[in-house]
C-alpha cells in the first residue's frame, strides 16, 4: 500500500500529524498485540503452570486468606480484588477462570474449592458470581508455599499501586498434572492432566539420572491421566513420539461394560467418557443418530447418571455384537476422541518453546532449586538478623546492672551502650525495647538455647548453599513428599 499524504494543517494548530505507511503501522502494531497475548494472556509458564489470570486469582486469595482450613468467600469479593488490583479485564473472563479451576470434571487436581453451583459435565454454567463461594485447595497452598520468603520475583502491577508474582514457587508439578490449553496468535498450546505421583516419580528419577531419555521416564508417566477418565488407544511408540516431540496426540475411549439383565438379555453401560466431552451433548448426538436410524445395532439410549457417568445402550437385540456395537459409536459419536498434544510453554518465563516431557520436568526442578536457594538465602538473613539481637541480649544480661544505672541515669542511653559494649544500632535499639519481666534468669537461658539452634541451623544452611550435592537432595526430599 502507497504513502498517502495529508493535507498540511490550515487551522494553526499546535499539533504536527506525521503521515505512516499503513502497512508499517498495522504491521507494528498487531506485534505488539501478539506478543502480549502470548505472554500474558494464553500461553502458560512451565514452572508453574499458570496462566496471569490464574495466577493472580491465587494470588489475590492468598491475600484474602482463602486457606483451605479457613472460610469461604463470595467469587464476587475476589472477583472484585482480581480485577481492580491485578488483571484489568472483564469480570466475567476472570470469573470463568476461577470457575474451572474449580471444577473436578476440568481438573485433576482442582486450585479452588467451590461452594454452591460451578457448573457440570453436562455443560450447565456455573451460577452468578454473586451467588458462588470459593476457597485455595490444598494443592493450590502447595503452588503458593515460600511465596512470602523472597522464593520468586515480584513486579508492579497494571497500575503500579500493588505488586504481583511474576510466578510462584510451584511446589506441585502444576503444568503436567492439571493440564493447559489456550490461543494465542500464530500458535496454541494443548497439554493433557497427568498423574502426579506418576510425575514425581519421573522427576525423582531425572534428579538422579540426569541423562535418562524420554523412553526411560515413559516407565513412570505412561500416559495422561484425565479426570473424566477413559482409556488411551494409542501405541507406547506413538505416545513416546509425542512425548519426544511435544507434539502429538491420544485417541481416548469411554470406558463401558457389558451389564447383564436377565433372561438373556443384555446391555452396555459407559461409566467414563473422554476428558472435554460434554455428557448431554454426547447423548444428543446418539439420540439424532438413532433417530436418523444410523445406528442399526442400538434400540435406545438412557442417562441414569447421578455422581457417577451412567448411559445405558440398549442393542436392537440379544444377538447384537457388544464389540461391533461399541466400534459403530466409536466411529460415528465422540465415546471416542483425541485430545492434541502441543506442549508450547513459555520457558523460564520468557520464551515460547515446544518442550517434550523431559524438558517440561526438567524445567520444574531448575525452578524448584531456584526456589530452594532463595528461600534459604532469605532465611539465613533472618536468621543472622535475629542472632545479631539475642548477642546483643547476651551482652545485656552479662551487664544487667550497668544496663539498668545507664538507661536510669543518662539522657543518651542509646548511645552510651553502643560505646560502652561496642553495640550495634539494633542490638541497643532491641535492649531499650526490652520489657522488664525479660530481666529474669529463665529468660536469659530460652535465649542462649535459641542463639545456639539458630547458630547450628546458619551452619547447615550454608552447608546446604555450598553444595549442589545437598540441594539436589533436599529437592528430592520435597518432591518424595
Amino acid at each position: 500500500m502507497g504513502k498517502r499524504h495529508l493535507p498540511p494543517d490550515d487551522n494553526g494548530g499546535g499539533d504536527k500529524i506525521e503521515p505512516v505507511d499503513l502497512k508499517e503501522a498495522l504491521e507494528r502494531r498487531y506485534l505488539a498485540y501478539a506478543l502480549s497475548t502470548i505472554m500474558h494472556r494464553a500461553l502458560p509458564d512451565v514452572r508453574d503452570g499458570l496462566k496471569p489470570v490464574h495466577r493472580r486469582i491465587m494470588h489475590a486469595m492468598r491475600l484474602l486468606r482463602l486457606n483451605p482450613d479457613q472460610g469461604f468467600a463470595k467469587c464476587a469479593r475476589i472477583v472484585g480484588d482480581v480485577m481492580g488490583k491485578f488483571h484489568p479485564h472483564g469480570d466475567q473472563s476472570i470469573y470463568d477462570a476461577l470457575v474451572r479451576l474449580a471444577q473436578e470434571f476440568s481438573m485433576r487436581y482442582p486450585l479452588v474449592d467451590g461452594q454452591g453451583n460451578f457448573g457440570n459435565i453436562d455443560g450447565d454454567n456455573a451460577a452468578a458470581m454473586r451467588y458462588t463461594e470459593a476457597r485455595m485447595t490444598e494443592v493450590a497452598t502447595e503452588l503458593l508455599d515460600g511465596i512470602t520468603e523472597d522464593a520468586v520475583d515480584f513486579r508492579p502491577t497494571y497500575n503500579e499501586e500493588d505488586e504481583e508474582p511474576s510466578v510462584l514457587p510451584g511446589a506441585f508439578p502444576n503444568l503436567l498434572a492439571n493440564g493447559s490449553s489456550g490461543i494465542a496468535v500464530g500458535m496454541a498450546t494443548s497439554i493433557p492432566p497427568h498423574n502426579a505421583a506418576e510425575l514425581c516419580d519421573a522427576a525423582l528419577h531425572l534428579i538422579e539420572h540426569p541423562e535418562a531419555p524420554v523412553a526411560k521416564l515413559m516407565d513412570f508417566v505412561q500416559g495422561p491421566d484425565f479426570p473424566t477418565g477413559g482409556i488411551i488407544v494409542d501405541s507406547r511408540a506413538s505416545i513416546l513420539e509425542a512425548y519426544e516431540t511435544g507434539r502429538g496426540g491420544f485417541r481416548v475411549r469411554s470406558k463401558w461394560g457389558q451389564e447383564d439383565q436377565g433372561r438373556g438379555t443384555w446391555s452396555i453401560v459407559v461409566t467414563e467418557i473422554p476428558y472435554g466431552v460434554q455428557k448431554a451433548r454426547l447423548i444428543e448426538k446418539i439420540a439424532e443418530l438413532l433417530m436418523a436410524r444410523k445406528l442399526p445395532l442400538l434400540e435406545d439410549i438412557r442417562d441414569e447418571s447421578a455422581e457417577d457417568i451412567r448411559i445405558v445402550l440398549v442393542p436392537k437385540s440379544r444377538t447384537v455384537d457388544p464389540g461391533i456395537l461399541m466400534e459403530s459409536l466409536f466411529k460415528l459419536t465422540e465415546l471416542e476422541s483425541r485430545f492434541p498434544l502441543n506442549m508450547n510453554v513459555l520457558s523460564r518465563g520468557k520464551v515460547p518453546n515446544v518442550l517434550s516431557l523431559k524438558g517440561v520436568l526438567k524445567e520444574w526442578l531448575d525452578h524448584r532449586r531456584e526456589v530452594l536457594v532463595r528461600r534459604s538465602k532469605y532465611r539465613l538473613g533472618e536468621i543472622e538478623k535475629r542472632l545479631e539481637i539475642l548477642a546483643g541480649y547476651l551482652i545485656a544480661y552479662l551487664n544487667i546492672d550497668e544496663v539498668i544505672r545507664i538507661i536510669r541515669e543518662e539522657d543518651e542511653p542509646k548511645q552510651v551502650m553502643m560505646a560502652r559494649w561496642s553495640l550495634t544500632d539494633n542490638q541497643a535499639e532491641a535492649i531499650l525495647n526490652m520489657r522488664l519481666r525479660a530481666l529474669r534468669k529463665l529468660e536469659e537461658i530460652e535465649i542462649r538455647k535459641e542463639f545456639d539452634g539458630l547458630t547450628a541451623e546458619k551452619k547447615q544452611i550454608e552447608a546446604l548453599l555450598a553444595s549442589d550435592a545437598k540441594q539436589w537432595a533436599t529437592i528430592k526430599w520435597e518432591v518424595a513428599q
